[in-house]
């Protein structure tokens, strides 16, 4: 069940090695081996933060969909926190690599949510939850609502 939720994955993972690669050699052309690490850094941390965030919406929506607002807004403000509190520990080291960070940062936001975007407007998504349900010993349970197919 957790694979279907995190089928959009492979695409913003293989946009985010392309620009890795590119942006360790600009990073490493600009800034030198410190802008490389920084542009390195930039993009794992974006990875991570999308991932993390893929993962735990998954997990959410297999427990119960209604989870899926709270885990989201939890994940989101935890994650933008901890990376607000990185990024700002950095600036005041005055580190030779925070251009190419702050670079990647951006460039790997932009390229992940492109590529999402992309996955899901080519996607072939059903309107309504093709697998049958689990038989519970409530009532009701396994049957679509009313209202649910399109005609």
């Amino acid at each position: 069940m957790m694979r279907r939720r995190l089928r959009h994955l492979p695409l913003p993972l293989a946009v985010s090695a392309a620009l890795l690669v590119v942006l360790v050699v600009a990073g490493s052309l600009v800034d030198g081996p410190a802008g490389a690490v920084g542009a390195a850094v930039g993009v794992l941390l974006v990875v991570a933060s999308y991932v993390g965030s893929s993962l735990a919406l998954a997990w959410a929506d297999t427990v119960h969909p209604k989870l899926v607002l709270s885990v989201g807004l939890l994940t989101y403000g935890g994650k933008f926190a901890l990376l607000g509190a990185a990024v700002f520990a950095v600036a005041d080291s005055g580190w030779s690599g925070l251009r190419m960070l702050a670079v990647a940062i951006m460039a790997g936001t932009v390229g992940w949510v492109g590529a999402q975007v992309w996955w899901t407007f080519r996607a072939r998504i059903p309107y309504v939850d093709t697998e049958p349900e689990p038989r519970s010993g409530r009532g009701g349970a396994g049957r679509i609502p009313t209202g649910a197919w399109k005609e």
